[in-house]
């Protein structure tokens, strides 16, 4: 194994070396580097712009590897000095800026670049998992907040700065199918990150916009797409040919299961990815060695042994916070409206009912005259209990549930001895169906409280989520709900103010639901959903209102689907009920389950969501279905379902781990360095610079109805780079013809909030086709970030504008010439490890002088907006004799630096491979332990050795290697003739 001291400073192999912004020579033609990776075998790629004449603004891939392409770096010392004839030398500050921006953060540094630059709240508690993250090699971190923290603004967050580091530029993110378009807009409206989403309308994109056989991934380099299509085998061919800078899996509870095909596509996803972000609210399934594995699809290295490990070897992988804890609590609890005590509402069986209620009683669960429950086969013992708790929820899911297992029985080979059963179930069955569900207890009071409580109709904004475990619950509310509130039939399944979002819809149907039941001016009332919508869908944008028709017997599930209104950004008091269906006769000495149960279960969930924020503790399982059955069990057994209250106190330090954990870290802010006072300046600089007159060629103008937005017609590189986001979107805003900017983040919040919240009258068919569209949710103006693909196409568009291989000649307020120079070094991945902006004087003198503060010198030397460029009168030629001695200068003192910038780094690398040798140790003495032999003693043998290659590879392509690239970006000379003679005296000399 190579060691890290093998790379150390004075090691100058590895061939040339790549970076953002160099200029290149390759087929005759000269470039403009835009993106570096390394490939597996062919060489570096290089994604370029075409700066000459002949492919000027062209995008082209080159491989430079030996037979494939020659691709030459143009020389730093042959770098052409050149007057700078713009006004106020706009044309040389661009340069440097755009030259800035467009340098990737080094990779030991680790303070976060772009807090404050989105919209969103600035909230330290968001910004700690990307801090954590990036104090890794490698960003791996399973986020496990708790429900309504806001995890996919902290992923925004994240990925924000994984891009500006240049980590970032391939990202997967990986979704349930039914809000693939809620992250898409979040990171797109936020944090100004453009991602194709490849739901069934995005597939059919595909087979229209690129070629046959194209690898989607490989032509789209950022994509979300659901994990029900990913796992599909057509698409894991196309995922085993693709590499990622960074994927993203939400609800990632999903992947733990070994053997299930969500758990193999992870297994594949985490070796093709340098960062992999893992979310989920829920991740502990209550089974260590499962938890274990599902950590080290992050870190494989971490856990030798998957079923014996503490929270020590976690401590970097995993952060979980909840509303009670302090950091949380401290920042937004002024900010997040207070949940109202939840409400049951009694339910007195009808005589219908109560005939059902005797029967599942008398015959199966505490059947008479000593005789057994009619129940044989698999889950005898339970069943009953799944016979109660359908009926709970509805007649009809008790029907349904009856008639499925009748079928079964028929299908089977022992019917004839089962035959008692199925006469008791067809009996049971004749009972349910006699009900009218317009006259059932729990329905009426669903009316009740709908009409007469929370005023829902057609005259009322007012809006209500209604869960339901069982799809023929929610099928026979659809059908029954609406003429009882006094609305209209619906319009499909998407269609009228009662609505279903259930599994059984297309990705479509399922995500314009979640859009429609967010939008104020969509005619959705009702909301009626499953547990599907208890995972990441956010519910609370214009809803505070939620009905239990029925209760999971699950505190955790409770806790997700409460926190569909109960979550950050909720400007209302939540208000939950549940219905409560009551025998006639309700004994307290024996309850019936929904009292003994389900109310008591909604009681709990509140209790420790108020105390602390944490529910999975109460029965220490962490597992829905574990959850539910231990209930059943305990009920068999005429135990107490709750013990207490409250989690035993104190935890033990694993629990508390899982509880509440943050890793540790005291990063500050880091300031990038910039030209300009703003992205404004910037951007309207830019385009003064590359349009000339941007407000005739481009049609820019500032709104006369809102002065804070800019609108410019975009033009046909710009387009492209739009064109991954949804086409619906593209058009209904016009965002291709015209394109609305701001640089006003309140300005930006307001427009966004106006896509979600326009008031109009909609039902009555009167919006015009534009506001039609501003009823869409997705705003009409677009907040710019320095990500923003406008901006990101203004400093290519700026980069290009230069010359091969010149940099400006500026006269400045200088007293000898100060050459202005870029210096780095780099690891095989292509990514900065040592980053210097360095100016140099001396150089006329032999003895160089350096101040790595480059925008201070030139603030300093007055090249700042305002200036007056005055020619330039000394002597060029003896400044251009100079280059050579700058670039000779820059590289001995990047050197130098290189020992400073890159200690922490060599350091993490070091330890790194200590710890990769105890995990070897460690592993095979696990092997001893447990008394591996034969064939599995082989494989797992196998795979620790292929673990530990990976990583030592992973541990050489960090660390740097090859020669530093130099660039001389500029060189400011004096005023005074003086300056010119002093360097020609130099020259003689």
């Amino acid at each position: 194994m190579a060691t890290v001291a093998d790379n150390a400073p004075g090691d100058t192999s590895g061939g040339t070396r790549f970076a953002p912004g160099m200029q290149v020579r390759a087929r005759n033609e000269d470039w403009l580097v835009v993106e570096v990776a390394e490939t597996e075998h062919d060489g570096t790629r290089l994604d370029v712009r075409g700066i000459s004449a002949l492919v000027r603004d062209q995008r082209a891939v080159f491989f430079a590897h030996e037979g494939l392409d020659q691709v030459t770096p143009l020389r730093p010392e042959d770098t052409e000095l050149e007057p700078d004839p713009s006004p106020e030398c706009r044309r040389s500050r661009l340069f440097i800026d755009a030259l800035i921006r467009k340098t990737p953060l080094p990779l030991s540094e680790q303070r976060l670049a772009t807090v404050g630059t989105h919209l969103v709240d600035d909230l330290a508690y968001q910004r700690d998992p990307a801090k954590a993250a990036l104090r890794a090699l490698r960003p791996r971190l399973l986020i496990a907040d708790a429900v309504g923290l806001g995890k996919t603004l902290e992923v925004g967050l994240l990925l924000s700065e994984l891009i500006r580091r240049g980590r970032g530029e391939r990202i997967l993110v990986v979704t349930p199918k039914h809000i693939l378009e809620q992250f898409q807009h979040e990171l797109w409206t936020r944090f100004a990150i453009p991602v194709v989403r490849l739901d069934s309308a995005g597939i059919e994109r595909i087979k229209n916009d690129i070629p046959a056989g194209r690898n989607p991934f490989s032509y789209y380099k950022r994509a979300i797409i659901s994990i029900d299509t990913l796992r599909s085998d057509r698409w894991r061919s196309h995922l085993m040919q693709v590499t990622w800078d960074a994927v993203v899996i939400d609800e990632s509870h999903k992947l733990i299961n070994t053997g299930t095909k969500n758990n193999r596509l992870a297994q594949l996803l985490a070796p093709k990815t340098d960062a992999l972000i893992l979310a989920s609210a829920t991740p502990h399934n209550g089974q260590r060695e499962s938890f274990g594995e599902l950590l080290s699809l992050l870190d494989p290295t971490a856990i030798p042994n998957t079923s014996d490990y503490d929270e020590t070897q976690l401590d970097h992988l995993y952060i979980r916070r909840h509303k009670m804890s302090p950091d949380v609590s401290a920042e937004i609890g002024h900010k997040w409206a207070t949940r109202k005590k939840p409400i049951t509402i009694d339910c007195t069986a009808t005589p219908a009912e109560q005939q059902v209620f005797d029967e599942l009683y008398d015959v199966w669960i505490n059947p008479k005259d000593g005789r057994t429950a009619p129940v044989t086969g698999k889950g005898a013992r339970l069943f009953p209990y799944t016979l109660l708790k359908s009926f709970l929820s509805s007649h009809s899911a008790l029907v349904e549930t009856v008639t499925n297992r009748i079928n079964r029985i028929d299908e089977s080979k022992q019917a004839q001895e089962r035959q008692a059963e199925r006469d008791a179930l067809v009996s049971l069955g004749t009972l349910a169906e006699a009900i009218d569900i317009e006259e059932s207890a729990k329905f009426r009071e669903l009316v009740r409280v709908l009409k007469d409580e929370i005023k829902v109709g057609p005259k009322s904004d007012k809006r209500v989520v209604v869960f339901s475990e069982r799809r023929a619950t929610l099928q026979i509310l659809q059908d029954t709900l609406p003429s009882a509130l006094g609305f209209a039939p619906g319009k499909g399944k998407t269609g009228g103010a009662v609505r279903q979002l259930h599994g059984g819809l297309s990705d479509d149907e399922q995500q314009r639901t979640v859009k429609d039941f967010g939008l104020a001016d969509s005619d959705v009332r009702v909301l009626l959903t499953g547990d599907i919508a208890a995972e990441g869908v956010n519910l609370h944008r214009q809803c505070h209102q939620m009905i239990h028709y029925d209760l999971p017997w699950s505190l955790i599930t409770i806790e997700q689907r409460n926190g569909r209104i109960d979550r950050y950004g909720q400007q209302h008091c939540p208000e939950i009920r549940a219905l409560l269906l009551l025998t006639d006769d309700e004994d307290p000495d024996r309850p019936s389950a929904d009292r003994a149960v389900s109310q008591r279960l909604l009681e709990r969930e509140d209790e420790v969501h108020r105390a602390f924020g944490e529910a999975a503790s109460i029965l220490g399982l962490r597992d829905e279905d574990a959850e539910r059955v231990e209930i059943v069990e305990r009920l068999l057994a005429g135990d107490e379902p709750f013990d207490t209250v409250v989690p035993p106190a104190p935890l033990d330090p694993f629990e508390a781990f899982l509880a509440d954990h943050t890793p540790e870290s005291d990063s500050t802010g880091y300031q990038v360095p910039q030209l300009f006072a703003s992205t404004r300046a910037f951007v309207e600089e830019a385009l003064d610079e590359v349009y000339d007159n941007p407000e005739q060629r481009i049609g820019k103008h500032w709104s006369d109805d809102h002065p804070k937005m800019m609108v410019f017609t975009p033009d046909r590189e710009l387009q492209r780079r739009l064109l991954v986001l949804p086409k619906s979107y593209l058009d209904e805003r016009g965002v291709l013809e015209q394109l609305r900017v701001t640089f006003d983040k309140e300005f930006g919040q307001d427009r966004l909030d106006r896509a979600r919240e326009r008031s109009g009258n909609r039902r009555k068919g009167a919006l015009t086709k534009q506001e039609r569209a501003e009823t869409s949710g997705w705003p009409d103006v677009s907040y710019l970030t320095d990500q923003h693909p406008v901006v990101e196409w203004l400093t290519d568009k700026v980069l290009v504008k230069l010359t091969r291989n010149t940099a400006p000649l500026i006269t400045a307020d200088v007293i000898e010439p100060v050459f202005l120079t870029q210096g780095m070094y780099s690891n095989a991945k292509g990514h900065p490890t040592v980053l210097a902006w360095t100016c140099v004087t001396g150089l006329e003198s032999g003895t160089p002088k350096f101040d790595d503060d480059l925008v201070g010198v030139l603030r300093r030397a007055g090249v700042e907006p305002g200036m007056l460029n005055r020619p330039f009168t000394g002597d060029k030629d003896a400044l251009q004799a100079l280059v050579p001695a700058a670039v000779r200068a820059t590289r001995e003192h990047l050197a130098e630096l290189r020992a400073e910038q890159e200690t922490p780094l060599i350091e993490q690398l070091v330890e790194y491979e200590k710890r990769l040798e105890a995990w070897k140790r460690e592993s095979f003495s696990a092997f001893e332990q447990l008394s591996f032999t034969g064939i599995r003693r082989q494989h797992e043998e196998n795979r620790v050795q292929k673990t530990a290659v990976e990583v030592e590879q992973l541990i050489e392509q960090l660390a740097t290697q090859g020669e530093s690239m130099v660039r001389v970006i500029g060189v400011l000379a004096p005023a005074a003739a003086s300056g010119g003679a002093a360097v020609q005296q130099q020259k003689g000399a």
